[in-house]
């Protein structure tokens, strides 16, 4: 099967801060400016190239979603210095610049969303040229696929200079991504950065159980928590109000594997209160349309028979 690769371009001091950063698990390719991206699926190549005159291929990720439009206050306090810049004022300081807003401009700012997983950083040795096709009017990106030379050239030569070992997609390869050989999908692993953006997009960044808007007051809550086996991935969270993560969590409340909200009746003896929860019970919550992007059953049922306080 073919696979596309992007090579974007991006500025030095993006890829210098992050470069300095090999604990990170995930980055945020953050476009200044809302805007949607298709040019990849899940687990195809995201490549970073420098602006001139350091027209290099710098290093890459693996590309796990984007969102058209997000808060960049929320960006920051969710990837951090994974955005690449060292404080929130930078990295406003930065959408400023780029978008040409007056420089003391205090309005809230949307941004683009672009999570990486896996990212790699290559040492100036190994930079590479971009492919012969790139064009210097190319300000944003430009894609490649394994389906023609170019592409299938490109592919080998990121293999040959990253020594991280990708794993490859479930149903696409059995056995590591080799340095040469056919192009693979490369299986994304979200952090808790990842998981919460990923969460509050496919939620329409809304509360599942009470459709609240308020993002500050928003949680992107692990159905199966993660210290005990539960995934960074979609079909393990639900996005809720905080006050119903922390319920949730503690297994005052749950959602049922048909995605029926209950809340138990614990907290009418332990606290003699809950009238507002209790106003819930039974309700349907909101889910993404994609079956693959709604919770997962066995984790709902996890919840219900291991956590849930009946």
């Amino acid at each position: 099967m073919a696979i596309k690769l992007v090579v974007a371009v991006t500025d030095r001091d993006w890829f210098d801060h992050l470069r300095l950063r090999p604990d990170l698990d995930e980055v945020n390719f953050w476009s200044p400016s809302p805007a949607s991206f298709r040019a990849l699926q899940e687990g195809e190549l995201y490549l970073f190239k420098l602006h001139a005159p350091d027209d290099y291929i710098v290093g890459g990720g693996v590309f796990s979603y984007a969102m058209e439009s997000m808060p960049l206050s929320l960006a920051w306090e969710t990837f951090g210095e994974a955005n690449g810049a060292t404080t929130l004022a930078e990295m406003r300081q930065r959408v400023v610049r780029y978008r040409k807003l007056p420089p003391d401009n205090r309005e809230p700012i949307e941004i683009g969303i672009r999570v990486l997983t896996q990212p790699f950083f290559w040492p100036e040795a190994l930079w590479l040229r971009p492919p012969a096709s790139w064009s210097r009017n190319i300000v944003r990106f430009k894609g490649f696929s394994t389906d023609d030379a170019e592409g299938v050239a490109l592919w080998d030569a990121v293999q040959e200079r990253s020594a991280e070992a990708f794993a490859p997609a479930p149903g696409l390869a059995a056995t590591p991504l080799p340095r040469y050989g056919e192009p693979v999908l490369i299986r994304p692993r979200l952090g808790q950065g990842g998981f919460r953006m990923l969460v509050t997009g496919l939620s329409e960044r809304k509360c599942a159980v009470t459709r609240e808007r308020t993002l500050p007051a928003l949680e992107a809550a692990h159905i199966r928590p993660y210290t005990e086996g539960g995934e960074h991935a979609a079909s393990n969270g639900i996005l809720l109000r905080r006050d119903i993560h922390s319920l949730f969590d503690a297994g005052y409340v749950t959602v049922t594997p048909e995605h029926r909200f209950l809340v138990s009746r614990r907290i009418r003896e332990e606290f003699e209160n809950g009238r507002d929860y209790y106003a819930l019970d039974g309700r349907k919550i909101d889910v993404p349309a994609r079956p693959e992007r709604q919770p997962d059953a066995a984790a709902l049922r996890w919840h219900n028979e291991e956590r849930f306080e009946r």
